[in-house]
């Protein structure tokens, strides 16, 4: 600005008083008198160093401060950056939701959640919970991370694999969960949990059960008290830790990642504190309780305003255990495969994603995806980076759940559990033995297709299935070295099972049909 411009401005800014007081004058002098601005520039000399001094322009007239805001771009990234919540329920399969077509179940607040989202219809985990956990944590297929069974956790090492926590937390997220860990090493502050509970093997509900004394809270054993029921213990935590994190992923605040490995509805079946003391049905009471538990969590994120910057993802780890299975029908019909069975509702499992105002709600995806697909996923919904030298087995559909891509990354999954494993397409399944499926009809029925068949369809998969297992090669990875079912030992004599029998009869339903069989880790 020129300085007779500035002058000018200086002089309109002056208020009319200053200009009709005058020592040598008695009578108003105008703004316009040269010889009253010549005064009153030598008047104000002085004060204009002072105005300059305070970094105040005599171009600029005074305003009231006004709070800052963050800049959209601050908004933005803080968007793209939730808190996240896994749910990670414990042998339920699709037989067991009613949203999922489950016929004798009703879970209403699952349901619910659900609806808010996208539900998968074909999500596929291991068909046992040790394998599923690794899968999940480390976005790496069983060949390559050594979990091919439950019986060989130990080949899991910090040194040699990054779970989700440790991507996240350079991200700037707090992490913490509580639960279920048996079957993987070491503890969760290993492998970068923060804050943690922690119960010893599978299906702990009461202290009562003898091998359910203690649990472990951040590191230090803690003892189980008479009366307290662990699935309420671990909701809890959750509560609390939801509590002391209200303002999390808002105004400068770290967002979390949760990880809540749930109980239910892994054997032993015993009563929930809601259940009737003559009840007749333990385990729709235990899938109700946990359906309870999560309208409770659902509830305290509404109450702390966290809900709306919140994913959630929902998942089962496994088919429906087998004493249960034959009742856990979808629309009538009984499913092929359980808990630990290389068929179908081996691996299916219930899941789906919820994001308000993010991912659109009421949505069925239809596409293929597999546990391993969380880990790239949340990458992209964290900002968080994959870790250098960490070659991932998962596919990322971020873009697919908030509509920005039609087309979903999987034209195939892939299921491994001790010796055996599959790779499935939309129609067609093709086993390490060579044997071709026909898909159609899953969940409930699955077609062994003769190897002399002349059908195109059915050699065209074949040859494409093959290729990717050929690419694939889980044989030249780490293979089982224990009973081929994945099981531990000891679990496989309890059953009766021989070596040699696959995993779909690994639990025939001879071997197992007490409700509150299969209660240690298997």
């Amino acid at each position: 600005m020129s300085r007779s411009i500035a002058q000018k401005e200086f002089y309109n800014f002056l208020p009319d008083s200053v200009f009709s007081i005058s020592p040598r004058a008695r009578f108003p002098v105008s703004k316009n008198s040269t010889m009253r601005k010549k005064e009153i520039t030598a008047i104000f000399v002085t004060a204009l160093i002072a105005l300059s001094l305070s970094s105040v322009t005599a171009t600029e007239v005074p305003k009231k401060k006004k709070a800052a805001s963050p800049s959209p771009s601050a908004q933005q990234v803080e968007a793209k950056r939730p808190n996240i919540i896994f749910i990670l329920a414990d042998d339920l399969g699709i037989g067991n939701v009613s949203c999922f077509g489950a016929d004798n179940f009703k879970t209403p607040n699952i349901d619910a959640l659900a609806a808010t989202g996208t539900r998968f219809e074909h999500c596929y985990a291991c068909p046992l919970c040790g394998p599923s956990r690794a899968l999940l944590l480390t976005g790496r297929y069983a060949y390559h991370t050594g979990m091919t069974g439950n019986d060989c956790g130990s080949l899991l090492k910090p040194e040699n694999e990054t779970m989700l926590p440790k991507m996240l937390k350079p991200a700037g997220y707090v992490t913490a969960m509580c639960g279920k860990w048996s079957q993987l090493p070491l503890q969760p502050s290993d492998w970068g949990f923060e804050e943690y509970l922690r119960f010893s093997g599978s299906g702990k509900y009461w202290n009562t059960q003898a091998d359910n004394k203690t649990y472990m809270l951040n590191g230090k054993v803690t003892p189980f008290l008479d009366g307290e029921y662990m699935p309420d213990k671990m909701n809890e935590f959750l509560m609390n830790f939801l509590k002391n994190h209200k303002d999390a992923g808002r105004d400068g605040n770290p967002p979390f990642f949760f990880y809540y490995s749930m109980s239910e509805v892994h054997a032993p079946i015993l009563p929930t504190p809601d259940s009737a003391p003559d009840s007749k049905d333990l385990y729709a009471d235990n899938i109700a309780y946990m359906d309870k538990l999560i309208g409770k969590l659902v509830t305290e994120l509404d109450r702390l305003n966290l809900r709306d910057n919140t994913l959630i993802i929902f998942s089962g780890d496994n088919g429906t255990a087998n004493e249960n299975a034959k009742r856990s029908t979808v629309n009538g019909k009984a499913l092929s495969g359980q808990k630990a069975s290389m068929l179908e509702c081996g691996a299916l499992v219930p899941a789906f994603a919820t994001w308000p105002g993010k991912i659109p709600a009421g949505k069925v995806s239809k596409s293929l995806l597999d546990l391993s697909d969380i880990f790239p996923t949340l990458a992209d919904f964290s900002g968080a980076k994959i870790p250098q030298g960490v070659n991932l087995d998962g596919k990322n559909f971020a873009p697919q759940l908030l509509g920005k891509v039609k087309e979903w990354p999987r034209s195939w999954i892939f299921v491994e559990l001790g010796r055996h494993w599959y790779d499935r397409s939309m129609e067609w399944k093709l086993n390490e033995a060579s044997e071709l499926f026909d898909m159609k009809n899953a969940p409930y029925a699955e077609t062994l297709v003769p190897a002399d068949t002349k059908d195109e369809a059915a050699i065209a998969a074949r040859k494409q299935l093959q290729t990717t297992l050929d690419t694939l090669n889980p044989a030249g990875g780490y293979v089982h070295q224990g009973d081929e079912s994945g099981r531990y030992e000891k679990n496989v004599k309890k059953k009766g099972r021989k070596e040699g029998d696959p995993p779909s009869e690994a639990v025939g339903t001879d071997a197992m049909n007490s409700q509150n069989a299969n209660a240690s880790d298997q």
